[in-house]
């Protein structure tokens, strides 16, 4: 449960990475990605949160997302992505966060993967809700397909199936465009600690995107009920390569230095 961290300025929402990776964790790329968010209450959100974050805000709102697409090679450190286990079909819903430190983030609420043995490392390694799903990704021409169906730990038949039909090139994307999709680091809990992992990644390649079909009880399942209406925004990506470094070192906190007695003055 979120609870609110000393108040402090969130860092500049930013199209490229703000920080470096010199630790690569994981590598790997995400393709063919969908982008569903609708707008949702900032007090409802709070409680899904893990401790010392907040709901991130644009203008007054924040946001859930469902991000489906296709996950490519994923591998340890820098050794080359795995080709079977590390390539599949992935599904989050994920809540928009921000920490004490002004660290900018994402939260996931679920990730439905089609990989059991990635599944259940996710869950036990690094305490994340992954859940193993029946699921597919299809293209015809300018639209693509995704559907899932969950298998374990469930609930059982959780579903989504969206269908977008892939646009233009967005040239300049809108200041929410770049809130939405420029995260560079995720959120969670583990073992009682709370974690920030920060990734890299070029600039997202982002496209406008009409919605075709959804029919989705994921949200729902990631603890958000109530009808959310229309989304308010539908984007397409072919993907970027990625890479998350481990846990940054805590903040140093600087000692108050305090002046010679006197003016300060040297007395010359």
């Amino acid at each position: 449960m979120s609870q609110t961290p000393p108040a402090v300025q969130p860092e500049p929402v930013s199209a490229d990475p703000p920080h470096r990776t010199d630790r690569t964790l994981l590598t790997q790329s995400w393709l063919d990605l969908a982008f569903v968010h609708w707008a949702v209450d900032p007090a409802a959100v709070a409680p899904l949160l893990p401790t010392g974050t907040v709901p991130d805000l644009h203008e007054g709102v924040t946001y859930v997302g469902l991000v489906a697409f296709r996950m490519h090679r994923v591998g340890w450190f820098r050794l080359p992505g795995l080709p079977y286990l590390g390539t599949f079909p992935e599904t989050n819903v994920r809540l928009y966060s921000v920490d004490a430190h002004g660290r900018r983030g994402v939260v996931f609420r679920s990730l439905d993967a089609s990989r059991l043995i990635p599944v259940t490392v996710g869950r036990w390694a690094f305490g994340l809700p992954y859940v193993w799903s029946r699921m597919s990704i299809r293209s015809d021409g300018s639209t693509v397909t995704y559907a899932s169906r969950r298998r374990w730990p469930g609930p059982r038949g959780a579903h989504s199936a969206l269908s977008v039909e892939v646009g233009e090139r967005i040239e300049e994307p809108t200041a929410l465009e770049h809130f939405l999709t420029a995260r560079w680091g995720m959120h969670s809990s583990f073992l009682g600690r709370s974690l920030y992992l920060p990734n890299t990644h070029p600039r997202w390649p982002l496209h406008r995107a009409r919605l075709l079909a959804c029919d989705e009880s994921l949200l729902a399942a990631a603890g958000l009920d109530g009808p959310l209406g229309p989304p308010v925004s539908v984007l397409y990506s072919p993907g970027v390569p990625v890479r998350f470094s481990g846990p940054p070192p805590r903040p140093r906190i600087e000692p108050v230095r305090h002046p010679p007695d006197g003016d300060g003055s040297n007395g010359a």
